[in-house]
């Protein structure tokens, strides 16, 4: 049973009696949710409410354990300074390596993934498992269209709508307030995300940043792609209307399919009347 080193991550840890609470009036998630095995995802966004930073949040005995992007890790070490002020916390940077593991009872869950086999563990490498490249573990994670900032979409870019943060409890719609929630609560309760993620397979190779075509419209981007295997984020009711009409879709001229993530729970609109358009 495999694991993965994973050189691109890094942690940053908030510790002190109230680094929960701290993080509770800054990111999309609930704190009070997770539990003491499992890693659960989160953001910060802008005050636009796109997301800022992206990463994976679980406790540790004094305070909450940060899983980012090691290229974003400075620059999320100094947003959340600037949003201390006075509080009674610290913050540390460890150079703990972090560890990918699939189908082995070892670490703590990611709950990014609908299988409770994928788990991640921090420090030491586990014994008596075979470690793998980390290619085949970020294989595994774009075939199940989990997205990652810095990876597959840039930084300011994208909603947590866009990339389904909202579907894997990565956005609490019933705690209170934190940055960029009065945006992501109206997308949600008025149904105005048009822009989803959507897993792409193609005979021919897919190409990172392809925009996806219904005929000669377009209706989505490749976010990133391994072999004929990749994500994309769409527009739903163009991709409906092509559906609709079976129109066939393609990306860099090679025909793709198109299917919502098994774990996502989101459905297509009613298509359009023809000729209508809800804007780009």
């Amino acid at each position: 049973m495999p694991f993965a080193r994973l050189a691109d991550r890094r942690l940053l840890l908030v510790k002190g009696e109230t680094a929960s609470a701290f993080l509770q009036n800054l990111v999309t998630s609930d704190l009070d949710a997770i539990g003491g095995d499992e890693v659960r995802p989160s953001a910060l966004l802008t005050p636009q409410g796109k997301i800022l930073f992206d990463f994976l949040l679980s406790r540790i005995e004094d305070g909450i354990r940060i899983d980012v992007a090691s290229i974003a890790r400075a620059d999320l070490l100094k947003r959340l300074t600037l949003y201390r002020l006075r509080a009674p916390i610290a913050f540390e940077t460890p150079e703990t390596e972090v560890f990918a593991i699939w189908d082995e009872e070892v670490g703590s869950v990611d709950r990014r993934f609908a299988e409770t086999s994928v788990r991640r563990l921090y420090g030491e490498a586990p014994a008596g498992i075979e470690e793998r490249p980390s290619a085949e573990f970020e294989a595994l994670r774009i075939r199940a269209g989990i997205a990652e900032a810095e990876r597959d979409f840039p930084a300011s870019d994208v909603f947590p709508h866009d990339v389904l943060l909202d579907q894997n409890a990565g956005v609490s719609f019933k705690k209170g307030c934190y940055v960029g929630q009065e945006v992501v609560s109206r997308m949600q309760h008025r149904g105005t995300a048009r822009r989803r993620l959507v897993l792409v397979e193609a005979d021919g190779h897919l190409t990172p940043g392809a925009e996806i075509q219904a005929g000669e419209r377009p209706i989505g981007t490749v976010l990133t792609a391994t072999g004929g295997a990749g994500m994309a984020i769409v527009r739903i009711d163009r991709l409906a209307a092509a559906l609709a009409a079976d129109i066939a879709l393609a990306a860099d001229g090679v025909r793709v399919d198109v299917a919502i993530p098994p774990w996502a729970g989101y459905v297509l609109p009613e298509p359009a009347p023809a000729g209508e358009d809800a804007g780009s």
